[in-house]
């Protein structure tokens, strides 16, 4: 049985790990609200940017648009991973790592060469040893800002139109609400003209005069796809990250104080033991005195 004072020791400094823990648990769910309303401000605007989008590609032949343009033959996909830049939030990168590790295996088992762009320290360090990481923004996710958005953006698409790479997907967690965070995988490049759905939708699109021409508006809008695509995620990831810290750091914070509370019950049974056996010693010594 360990001594009295390793014990306590112990206790000390489980006890000091609970007020860290529970500090980081605090803060996590003040940044959360400030993530949580950054996203959920900005999900109206990217629902009626992609509303917009649908109304004007729908009658576009993409083959006039270097963005829309489908390759025949895809030989290269390139893949924006983003990650948070700090840990302690649980199983949130990793489970991003695992579905991008799944789809580059996938990917390269059909002959196809992945490149990847991580957008956070955790996933750059991560894919670093892979050997596939192109570029790496690190140290932005903790406060970024849509200039941010359209600098990764603006790489990956002038990455695209060189030719480099022939389709441009994105990972990133997707925040379904404070206890759930599941990764999603979208198609960011090249954009995909949205059809409209039924004639209602149809009719619904021919409702629209646009000036000036459709096609210099979609010059306009096509690069600000992008932008609030990848500032979507981004979101997202800044919500869904303080979500999973703070869930994680209230687990930590319960199994601190259950290995108090078992570390407590082990030292009084072993202050019991040396009270105990001091007691025998003193009757013991007693007796042979008597004797």
């Amino acid at each position: 049985m360990a001594s009295l004072k390793d014990v306590k020791t112990k206790i000390v400094g489980i006890g000091k790990t609970k007020q860290i823990t529970k500090a980081m648990n605090m803060v996590a769910s003040a940044k959360l609200r400030g993530s949580q309303q950054r996203m959920e401000d900005f999900r109206p605007y990217t629902g009626k940017f992609g509303d917009a989008m649908s109304s004007l590609s729908g009658s576009m032949d993409p083959e006039e648009f270097p963005l829309m343009e489908m390759r025949p033959d895809i030989q290269t996909v390139e893949l924006l991973v983003i990650t948070s830049d700090r840990g302690l939030c649980g199983s949130f990168n990793s489970n991003v790592f695992k579905v991008t590790q799944k789809l580059i295996a996938k990917l390269e088992g059909e002959g196809k060469k992945v490149t990847l762009v991580c957008c956070g320290k955790k996933g750059a360090r991560y894919f670093k040893k892979t050997g596939l990481v192109r570029e790496s923004y690190i140290d932005i996710m903790g406060s970024f800002q849509m200039f941010n958005a359209r600098a990764i953006a603006q790489d990956l698409a002038s990455n695209f139109l060189a030719g480099e790479s022939d389709e441009v997907r994105i990972i990133y967690g997707s925040f379904i609400s404070i206890g759930i965070q599941k990764p999603a995988t979208e198609s960011l490049l090249p954009i995909q003209p949205v059809a409209d759905e039924g004639e209602a939708a149809e009719g619904a699109g021919s409702d629209y005069i646009y000036e000036p021409s459709p096609a210099e508006i979609m010059d306009v809008l096509l690069p600000l796809y992008l932008n609030v695509k990848v500032y979507h995620a981004m979101l997202e990831v800044g919500a869904s990250e303080q979500a999973a810290r703070m869930t994680a750091m209230d687990n930590a914070t319960k199994a601190c104080t259950d290995m108090v509370t078992d570390l407590t019950l082990i030292y009084n049974k072993a202050r019991q033991s040396a009270i105990t056996a001091d007691l025998m010693d003193i009757v013991g010594g007693a007796e042979a005195l008597k004797g």
